[in-house]
């Protein structure tokens, strides 16, 4: 269940993170023909893989229901993750835009992807890495969202509530500079495509 919980959130950032750069080029009728706010395209993208996930965690949570391990801190899920939306939201504009522009955006958000699977506590509690290297391991944008699943759900007990609000400003700022990029660059990619 640890390790579902953790694929769950990294399959979320995975779906988002591939999906991202090919939403501009996918649809070219609405960035030249249509009158479309192209910034809803991430969006979209990020509500398909919000919908993958509450799957994954409607599993993950009649497995824990059937276990009898899930307890009422399951209900702040969606206050935990919030901020990584945002920083998902942010992403998205950003490799949305670059992926016009670049098109082997998409293999390398492919391999990064790879990378960040095994770089990121899916298949290990971060507390199993020296006191060392934990710092790094907090540096990814993955790792607090993952471990305040498992909290919430497999430990029950709330998550580092400083640690998640110091995330979510970060994600907002991250969010705003890949929207203001994203509104930057879509001026030219109607003639890009």
């Amino acid at each position: 269940l640890t390790l579902f919980a953790g694929r769950i959130v990294f399959n979320l950032v995975a779906e988002m993170a591939t999906r991202a750069p090919g939403l501009v080029a996918a649809n070219p009728n609405y960035v030249k023909k249509v009158v479309f706010p192209r910034e809803l395209l991430p969006a979209a993208a990020l509500g398909t893989a919000l919908f993958h996930a509450l799957a994954g965690f409607a599993v993950l949570l009649a497995a824990l229901a059937a276990s009898g391990r899930l307890g009422l801190w399951a209900l702040a899920l969606p206050l935990a993750l919030a901020p990584l939306c945002l920083f998902l939201l942010g992403l998205g504009w950003l490799l949305a835009s670059l992926g016009v522009f670049l098109r082997d955006t998409g293999q390398a958000a492919g391999m990064a992807v790879a990378a960040l699977l095994f770089l990121s506590p899916v298949f290990y509690p971060a507390e199993a890495l020296p006191v060392a290297w934990r710092g790094w391991l907090y540096a990814n944008p993955l790792t607090l969202p993952i471990e305040a699943a498992r909290d919430l759900l497999i430990w029950n007990r709330p998550p580092r509530g400083g640690a998640l609000a110091l995330y979510g400003a970060a994600a907002a700022a991250f969010a705003w500079a890949g929207h203001a990029w994203f509104e930057r660059t879509k001026k030219g990619f109607a003639d890009v495509l």
